[in-house]
């Protein structure tokens, strides 16, 4: 009787042993999921299935009234507004836009380039302009990029910075102030 016993047993574990390693030898094929048929699926649910590439997208809105608003502050100014994010971009070549910001882009004439007090003075007319737009207006989450080109003559001066960062500046700065802490690479 030990020895059926013994020999039940081992059968057992030699059987479990084996349904365990027969385990290990099956096919890998991923299952798609199945969507309810009240479901469509959506260009974010295949995020995983694309690569990811910097674009930017043209805001014809938005760039229309912006620079109609800066040309109420100089005739001859331009300006501009775009999205900047990402493209997933998918093996078929099609891609979707994910936009992380708004961003600026203005061109001023200035008569002197070494007053940095009218240049200061630019920027914040520049800064009321941007932060007067209502925020519906403005994609995505995070504040966005200003970029600021002064131009006299032929000679030109750049100042870049993002909007959390004009918003920070101390209250009580002059504005040549404004300008060195914005034109300040951060």
């Amino acid at each position: 009787m030990k020895r059926f016993i013994s020999t039940a047993l081992n059968a057992g574990i030699l059987s479990i042993c084996l349904i365990l390693l027969s385990a290990c030898f099956l096919p890998l094929t991923p299952t798609p999921p199945t969507l309810p048929a009240t479901l469509t699926p959506t260009p974010e649910s295949y995020s995983g299935n694309c690569g990811y590439q910097w674009a930017q997208k043209d805001l014809p809105e938005l760039s229309g009234q912006f620079q109609q608003a800066i040309h109420e502050l100089q005739p001859e100014a331009k300006a501009n507004a775009f999205a900047f994010g990402e493209d997933c971009v998918y093996a078929d070549g099609h891609a979707v836009f994910s936009a992380m910001e708004t961003d600026f882009n203005i061109t001023l004439q200035v008569s002197d380039l070494s007053n940095e007090s009218h240049l200061g003075e630019w920027i914040v007319k520049v800064m009321q302009v941007v932060e007067d737009i209502p925020p519906e207006k403005i994609e995505g989450p995070r504040p966005g990029r200003v970029s600021l080109e002064f131009r006299s003559g032929s000679e030109q001066k750049y100042v870049h910075f993002y909007i959390d960062q004009y918003k920070a500046l101390p209250d009580g700065l002059s504005t040549t102030e404004i300008y060195q802490t914005l034109q300040t690479p951060q």
